[in-house]
């Protein structure tokens, strides 16, 4: 039988005198142990995000692979999506919850080009990242109309001047445009390839209301290609050059079927390229989760970013381990570990360090600055996506309602009160979201993102707008 206890067989008495005969002699303390952080109260925990075969997915798989969503309470799904329209329509409409977005997409799809439906931005994932190739056969030729180009190390950076004349016979003996690619209408790829190429003066084309191709006037026709798909479509000679993001232009050096000829750092110095997206609706809905997501992929973006003492960058080698698993990028470890480390190979005679090829963090590189994206609707207004003229004002008050600084700066603060920020790896508290106006341009060209209208009207080719909507 067995016999229980009521309460008034142990009294408080004899609990304490009980207790009174542990021995804790032997019991350490650590006094440095981290106390867990408070956890947001999260309005949803499982979450499923989408991102494209490219390594500037790297924050948000490191955030899933690191513990990063972990430490947040968030137990994120990653997967992989065939093309950037396909992840656009998903996450609008919530089959994801966030995306590795084009810079442009969050901007287009909130101004309506193609697809309307807000779309907001609270993390930038990375600045540069890009690069422009050119097939075997367009690089010899180009190699012949300025023979400097035949050293093996010919001087960087390398304009479209000596393609100029390829496109021209192109254009006169098939009676069309030379073709290149470009990943998607709204991506940076296509205004990096139609800056580059405009800074020659070749015409890229323009987009009108009745013709959303982009192909008025062009010399060069620029064709949408997933970016897995372009080095074998560079192959097959459907096209003779394309812009696009890492490892896509490694590949095509590593394959021997093409030439980078230069990267978007060249074209701008730490230009926007990828960010984070999520429906406006959905942020509505899901404030603490957003924040939480941004704090990870904040730490994540530092992870990647981390040098030793001799400013070697210390957790890349380990990124592109993981980055190389068929569930994320796919590609060879030694073709992804190249641009990530810092190296760029243009061929194999011509291998350039470029530490800042991918920039996940430092120069403040995930947050979402105004100008970045004044400087997207600049270029949409170049090329005829936007077919109407704006005022200046028009710019500020749109990329206010897109990038949203103010979730990011939350998010750093409670990693600052947690010990995992410092206050300067952020911008001061005064900080405007301007950066600094800047001529680091592949054509010297000025940006000065308070002054858009300014700016689009100094391009000879494009499209211009009266020059009193700058004050406007």
């Amino acid at each position: 039988m067995v016999g229980g206890c009521s309460s008034n067989d142990i009294t408080l008495a004899d609990l304490e005198a009980a207790a009174a005969k542990v021995d804790v002699s032997s019991i350490e303390i650590d006094a440095d142990a981290e106390v867990p952080d408070a956890l947001l109260d999260l309005e949803k925990t499982n979450l499923k995000f989408g991102f494209i075969k490219l390594t500037d997915c790297a924050p948000i798989v490191i955030a899933k692979e690191k513990g990063f969503f972990d430490d947040e309470g968030l137990s994120v799904e990653v997967e992989a999506q065939s093309n950037w329209k396909v992840l656009l329509d998903r996450v609008i409409d919530g089959q994801l919850d966030g995306a590795h977005m084009l810079a442009g997409q969050p901007i287009g799809a909130t101004i309506g080009f193609g697809t309307k439906s807000p779309i907001v931005t609270a993390y930038s994932l990375d600045y540069n990242g890009n690069g422009i190739t050119v097939s075997n056969d367009v690089w010899a030729q180009m190699q012949e109309n300025d023979p400097k180009l035949k050293s093996e190390t010919p001087e960087h950076p390398i304009t479209a001047d000596s393609l100029k004349p390829i496109v021209a016979d192109y254009k006169t003996e098939q009676n069309k445009p030379f073709p290149m690619g470009m990943v998607f209408p709204v991506s940076t790829h296509n205004y990096e390839i139609r800056y580059w190429l405009a800074a020659a003066g070749i015409h890229p084309g323009l987009y009108t209301a009745e013709d959303v191709t982009g192909v008025k006037d062009a010399d060069v026709q620029l064709s949408v290609t997933p970016p897995p798909q372009m080095p074998q479509t560079l192959e097959a000679g459907i096209i003779h050059g394309y812009c696009v993001g890492e490892p896509w232009n490694q590949k095509a050096v590593v394959t021997g079927i093409g030439v980078p000829v230069t990267t978007n750092y060249d074209i701008w110095k730490n230009n926007p390229e990828k960010v984070f997206g999520v429906a406006e609706a959905w942020a509505e809905k899901n404030p603490n989760t957003h924040l939480a997501v941004v704090k990870a992929l904040i730490r994540a973006g530092k992870w990647l970013d981390e040098t030793d003492d001799s400013g070697k960058l210390v957790n890349r080698d380990e990124a592109a381990e993981i980055l190389s698993n068929k569930d994320y990028v796919g590609a060879e470890v030694e073709v992804i570990r190249k641009s990530m480390t810092g190296t760029f190979v243009f061929q194999k005679t011509d291998v350039r360090e470029m530490p800042d090829f991918n920039v996940f963090f430092k120069h403040n590189a995930s947050y979402p600055h105004y100008s970045d994206c004044i400087w997207f609707l600049t270029q949409m207004r170049r090329w005829g996506q936007i077919t109407e003229s704006k005022p200046a004002s028009w710019y500020a008050e749109t990329a206010k309602q897109i990038y949203k600084p103010a979730i990011y700066r939350q998010a750093a603060e409670l990693l600052i009160s947690e010990g995992k920020l410092d206050p300067s790896e952020m911008p001061g508290p005064d900080y405007d979201g301007y950066r600094a106006v800047s001529s680091e341009f592949i054509d010297g060209k000025t940006y000065d993102a308070k002054d858009p209208v300014g700016y689009i009207n100094s391009f000879e080719i494009g499209y211009k707008d009266d020059a009193d909507m700058a004050k406007k």
